[in-house]
Order: C-alpha cells, then sequence, then structure tokens
C-alpha cells in the first residue's frame, strides 16, 4: 500500500492507542489535551503489519511554548546567573544560559503533545510499543520539529460474511465402555505398576527399552533403560513419535521395533531441525498396571465424589468436556478457514517469535480448561511445540480476525467475566480462586483470559448463527494421549573445541 492518510481499516481510537504512542515520550496521557498542534503526519508501509510514522510539527507552537518559559524564568528568582542579582539578569543570558535545559523540557512537552493528537486524529492500532528512543531527538533552534519511528500495528483486512456459514460437527456418544476405560486411566495414578504375564505390550503398558536413534543410518545417540508408557505418541524433549503405540504394540522382551521421532525445529543442531530421525527400541521388560481398590477414601480424596456411581457421572462428565473442546476446536478451524480465506496477509517473524510464548500458554489454559491432567497437558504442549512459529502464526491470525469481528459486535470484556472464567477455572482444577488468580497473575495470563474470553465471545456468535452437518467422531479420529519422556533424542551438544569453535555436528 503507498503512502497513506486514510487507513482502509478504521482502529478504535482509544486509550489503549493513545498510551502506546505516549510510552515513548515516557508520559502519562493526559486527561485534556492543549491546543492542537499545527502538524503533518506521513504514515507508510514498511513491512507486514508494520507502518512507519514521520511527523512534522510546525515552529509556531514551538517559540510560543520557549517564549512563555522564558518569560516565566526571567521574572522569578529561580535563575542563577553571575555578576546579576535573582530576578535582574538580562534575557538573552537567561536564554543561553539555560537554552539545553529547556528544550528538553519543551522537547518532552511537545512530543508528548503531538504523540497524544496523533493517537486521536490518525487510526494507528499498536500491537507493541513504538521503535523509538526520544534522547535521539532534540528540538531544533529553527524551523520545525520532526520525529519518526516504525510501529507495529494490526493487519488490516476486509471481513467477509460471517454469519450463517455452514460447518461440520463431530458428535459421539461415549460407550460403557469407554466410560470404564477412561476409569481406569484416571485411576492408574493411584494404581501399582507390576509384571505383566504374558509380557505383550499393549497401549497404556509400561516398558523399559534401549534406545538407539539413528539419522541417516548413523547412530547418533543412545539412551539406556528408557522407562515408558505406551500411549499412542511418544513426546522426547526434543522431539514426537507420532506412531509410538502402534509401533509397539504386541512386542515381547528381546523384540525390536523401529519408530520415526519428528524433531522440533527449535533444536541446538542446526542441520537436523524438523528433520525425522529412527529411533530403534529393544524391549527388555513389560509392565502393567494393578488398579486400585476403588474406595470411598480414594473418591474423595481424590476425585471429590463418595460413590462409584458419583464417579461414573464424573467420568461421564470429563469425556463430554472433552467432546465439547474437540466441537469448539473443530468449530474454530473451521471458522477461520471460512473467515480467514479471503484475507491473506504476513506476520513479521519477529512478532511471531515474541507471541510464541502467549500461543503456547493460552493453548495450555484451553486444555487445563478441558479437563485434561498435567501430564495430558505435557504431551500434548510438546506436539504443538513441533511447529511453533505455524501455530503462532495461525493464532494470531485468528486473533487478529476474532477480534475485528468483536469490535463490529460490540462484544466488551467486564471485570466480572475475568472472575467468573477464574472461578470456573478453579473449580475444575481444584484449587480456590485466590490461588487460581494469583497464579495467572504471577505468570502474566490475565491478559490471555481476557483476549481468550473475547474471543471465544466471538467465536460464539458465529457457532449460534452457523448451521451443522453432524458427523460421527470415531475412535481414530479422537485426539490420541502423549507419553512423555525427559530424555532427548539428540545427545547433548558438545562444548567448544579449544580456540573456542564448535565440534563438527553429530549428524555430519
Amino acid at each position: 500500500m503507498a503512502d497513506e492518510t486514510t487507513p482502509t481499516t478504521e482502529a478504535p481510537k482509544d486509550d489503549v492507542t493513545a498510551t502506546a504512542l505516549a510510552e515513548i515520550a515516557g508520559a502519562e496521557v493526559a486527561a485534556e489535551a492543549d491546543v492542537k498542534l499545527q502538524q503533518a503526519v506521513e504514515i507508510k508501509d514498511v513491512g507486514p503489519c508494520k507502518k512507519h510514522v514521520k511527523v512534522t510539527v510546525e515552529r509556531g507552537a514551538i517559540d510560543k511554548r520557549f517564549d512563555e518559559k522564558f518569560t516565566e524564568l526571567t521574572r522569578s528568582d529561580q535563575p542563577q546567573v553571575r555578576g546579576f542579582r535573582p530576578g535582574k539578569a538580562p534575557r538573552k543570558m537567561i536564554e543561553k544560559q539555560y537554552y539545553e535545559s529547556v528544550a528538553e523540557e519543551i522537547k518532552s512537552q511537545v512530543l508528548m503533545a503531538s504523540l497524544e493528537q496523533l493517537a486521536e486524529d490518525q487510526a494507528i492500532a499498536p500491537l507493541s510499543p513504538p521503535e523509538f528512543d526520544p534522547t535521539l531527538v532534540n528540538i531544533p533552534k529553527e524551523g520545525p520539529f520532526v520525529y519518526e519511528f516504525d510501529i507495529e500495528v494490526r493487519p488490516e483486512f476486509d471481513l467477509p460474511e460471517y454469519k450463517g456459514i455452514k460447518l461440520r460437527r463431530p458428535v459421539h456418544t461415549y460407550t460403557a465402555d469407554e466410560v470404564e476405560a477412561e476409569k481406569k486411566r484416571l485411576l492408574e495414578p493411584y494404581g501399582q505398576i507390576v509384571p505383566k504375564e504374558p509380557a505383550v505390550v499393549e497401549l497404556f503398558d509400561t516398558v523399559t527399552a534401549d534406545v538407539t536413534i539413528a539419522f541417516n543410518g548413523k547412530d547418533i545417540n543412545k539412551l539406556d533403560e528408557v522407562q515408558v508408557k505406551v500411549e499412542p505418541q511418544l513426546a522426547l524433549s526434543d522431539g514426537v513419535a507420532t506412531s509410538f503405540g502402534a509401533k509397539m504394540k504386541g512386542a515381547k522382551p528381546g523384540d525390536v521395533r523401529v519408530v520415526d521421532i519428528t524433531l522440533s525445529k527449535e533444536t541446538a543442531s542446526e542441520q537436523l531441525r524438523g528433520a525425522t530421525v529412527q529411533a530403534t527400541f529393544t524391549v527388555k521388560d513389560v509392565k502393567t498396571t494393578r488398579q486400585p481398590e476403588v474406595t470411598q477414601e480414594l473418591l474423595e480424596g481424590s476425585f471429590g465424589v463418595s460413590t462409584p456411581d458419583a464417579f461414573t457421572e464424573l467420568v461421564q462428565a470429563v469425556l463430554d468436556r472433552r467432546l465439547e473442546y474437540s466441537q469448539r476446536r473443530s468449530a474454530r478451524e473451521q471458522v477461520l478457514q471460512t473467515i480467514a480465506s479471503a484475507a491473506a496477509w504476513d506476520l513479521p517473524q519477529d512478532m511471531l517469535r515474541k507471541q510464541a510464548r502467549k500461543t503456547l500458554a493460552r493453548k495450555v489454559m484451553e486444555m487445563r480448561n478441558a479437563g485434561m491432567t498435567d501430564e495430558q497437558i505435557q504431551g500434548r504442549r510438546r506436539v504443538l511445540e513441533q511447529d511453533v512459529l505455524k501455530s503462532t502464526a495461525d493464532a494470531l491470525k485468528e486473533h487478529f480476525v476474532l477480534q475485528k469481528i468483536a469490535e463490529v459486535e460490540k462484544i466488551e470484556i467486564e471485570e466480572e467475566d475475568i472472575d467468573v472464567e477464574i472461578d470456573r477455572i478453579a473449580e475444575q482444577s481444584g484449587e480456590s480462586f485466590r490461588k487460581v488468580k494469583a497464579r495467572l497473575e504471577k505468570e502474566d495470563l490475565l491478559e490471555a483470559v481476557a483476549a481468550d474470553l473475547l474471543e471465544r465471545k466471538a467465536l460464539d456468535l458465529i457457532i449460534t448463527n452457523a448451521t451443522y452437518e453432524d458427523y460421527e467422531l470415531k475412535a481414530d479420529e479422537q485426539p490420541g494421549e502423549v507419553a512423555t519422556v525427559e530424555q532427548a533424542a539428540l545427545p547433548e551438544p558438545e562444548a567448544p573445541a579449544e580456540g573456542g569453535e564448535p565440534k563438527a555436528d553429530t549428524a555430519s
């Protein structure tokens, strides 16, 4: 887009915008603006979601402020000029001696007033504070005051029709066997791991194995006696094996299974980022979990219910909530695919990296709200981390689209909405309201809660007005559980060789 004075997308002109711009002047936004400055503003696109702003403040307002300040100094007893009693020094000598300090004060005043006026007059929706250091600019002795900066802004796009869209919705009625299987999973942490007879691996068994990692036929790492639960997927600290459960099923002690592991794109080895390595598991031992006796003490202490029937109802509720999470996730993906397909925009890499942590934190919060355990969340988080930049880009685009819909529909989040959400999280996690709120504040996630609520309301509006075609969610289409181990597929990076040069890459 060429130079602009009126962007195609109207951004909210509110205190958030003004405050973000005024931050670079190092001052609070004033309650009332002074008389408007005569200033010219040029705004150019300089990259994805990035604008260059150049402001030229006419000389008149600057000279007026200099005159007022020096008149005030001349009439006061403040200036100390050698050879003259207070209040008796000639104005020209005062101007010469105090020019630098007065110019610095006036620069701050003019800069703050100019930025406030910029926020009011221009439709700029900043995503972060501007890239500008006010100490690097000065008021000139003659001519206009010019300053410029780069700023990250929200992308500009037109919303397609988002009401009445058609969505496919996964539905499922959990059978008694599925409820029993989930009961066993919830009770497993309270059971006892015992040798299995016959020692044939099935899903949810625990195996001990020696593991050799190879890349292009060359061994690059060896892990001894790794103990892992056999879930559909396995997450190491630096990679994920998506077919782990299927590959291990049926193995016996002494058997060998080869499993592909997709490495993270954030690994230390640049050559192996995102690569697939082969892990050879030599099974040494197979154990299973002996279920605990379901006593009233166990039910009350661990699950907050007192009878087996109440426990069954609790498990059914957990499964239903998980299905609701899958439905919402499916609807979310379809909605974004539908309404964002007409608007393609790029996002800068530095923005994506900064948002990656927040994206992961929000995904974790969503999974926790869906009733998943910390172990389940840890495994799925590692899967998400496999392509963190792409998932962050998708999440940011989702955020921008839903935020714009919220603006169009005048959806707002109040303090009580956040409190209700914290209450819900506290109830599901079995923690107190104060503890959950304190944790969110400590982890700087309250803003993420508010953003999630706003997007959820916007999404609810779309979902409420959508038409649906239901389809049965098959067992193999449901998200599989993820086992986790602390070990890494790749060896620890070698220390730099003498002279400071790192040694050759293991995978060379």
